[in-house]
């Protein structure tokens, strides 16, 4: 029996489009947060996502 192919995935600068459900006290203070600043709750969960990441990994900094 031959093994599945890996799935390939784009490189990262093309984006990757993920779902994620929150418990509803979280959601909630995702949107007070992107009502106060003025975005998208999208853009907020981004950049939180992007913050922990390079806390985690220091090295794994976004090239701009």
């Amino acid at each position: 029996m031959a093994l599945a192919a890996k799935q390939q995935h784009p490189p990262a600068r093309e984006g990757t489009r993920a779902s994620v459900t929150f418990p509803g006290e979280i959601y909630a203070e995702l949107e007070r947060i992107a009502e106060e600043k003025k975005v998208s709750v999208a853009w907020v969960v981004r950049d939180a996502v992007e913050k922990y990441v390079e806390a985690q990994y220091p090295l794994f900094r976004r090239q701009q």
